[in-house]
């Protein structure tokens, strides 16, 4: 339950202030037995889920926060998830599954909508991965999502009826995903009035390789944009969904 919740229940008479307190209190911080500490507030007080990263996590580690998470907040997004987590996380509940992005998420309620628009674009068919979890994550902070992949520099004209397609249906931020020289978010921001934030992926080979030439290329990049870390689509998506939804706000 988001803090708005706790505040509207409180108005209509629906729950006292004493109670509203210790809610509160208890969403602040919740302990999952000594291995994890959730954060039940953060969607409230940044505008970003608090989202629960598989990698690393042991089996049944991750399956006590996912459920606890589920119960709190009536949601649980999990990402980098290997197929044996897929498999214990199916037998603990039911769960929404994204291949591409190696995405679970469990669900009590339905995703809300924003009104934000993202435009999310891969350079290449290998970049489609962290491309689909940023598309992911935007979706799951309440923003549309339009995506475009496959229209690297190798062939620019793929790129322009894309990019007007988004244009036209009003993007508020565009996330470009790119490995090898990853040149293709310097060019999106060199054509578009909306921030553009590059995601360098972690293909090409060689000197330069596994990102670390897509991530210099875009921080010299000579036109405007803003860079995350290889590979880091969920930062790249809620960084665009955080834009988009600001936006929208200040539309209204």
């Amino acid at each position: 339950m988001y803090l708005r919740d706790l505040l509207n229940k409180v108005k209509k008479g629906g729950m006292s202030a004493d109670e509203a307190e210790k809610q509160i209190r208890f969403y602040g911080c919740q302990n999952v037995g000594d291995v994890a500490k959730l954060d039940a507030n953060r969607m409230a007080r940044v505008g970003i889920p608090e989202v629960i990263l598989a990698e690393g996590k042991r089996i049944e580690d991750l399956v006590d926060i996912a459920l606890a998470q589920l119960k709190s907040e009536g949601r649980a997004i999990i990402t980098r998830v290997s197929d044996e987590q897929l498999e214990a996380l199916r037998k603990a509940s039911r769960v929404e599954w994204h291949p591409h992005a190696r995405i679970a998420i469990l669900r009590k309620k339905k995703k809300s909508s924003t009104g934000g628009v993202v435009g999310i674009i891969a350079a290449g068919t290998a970049d489609i991965p962290v491309a689909e979890e940023a598309k992911i994550i935007a979706e799951e902070m309440g923003c549309r999502v339009i995506s475009a992949y496959d229209v690297g520099v190798a062939g620019i004209h793929r790129l322009f009826p894309e990019l007007s397609r988004m244009v036209d249906a009003g993007v508020d931020a565009l996330v470009v995903a790119a490995g090898r020289e990853g040149a293709l978010p310097a060019v999106v921001a060199g054509l578009v009035d909306v921030p553009v934030i590059g995601l360098p992926i972690s293909t090409g080979y060689g000197a330069g390789g596994n990102g670390e030439a897509a991530l210099l290329s875009m921080l010299q990049s000579c036109s405007v944009l803003s860079v995350v870390n290889i590979d880091a689509g969920f930062v790249a998506g809620a960084f665009a969904a955080k834009i988009a939804n600001k936006a929208r706000e200040t539309k209204k």
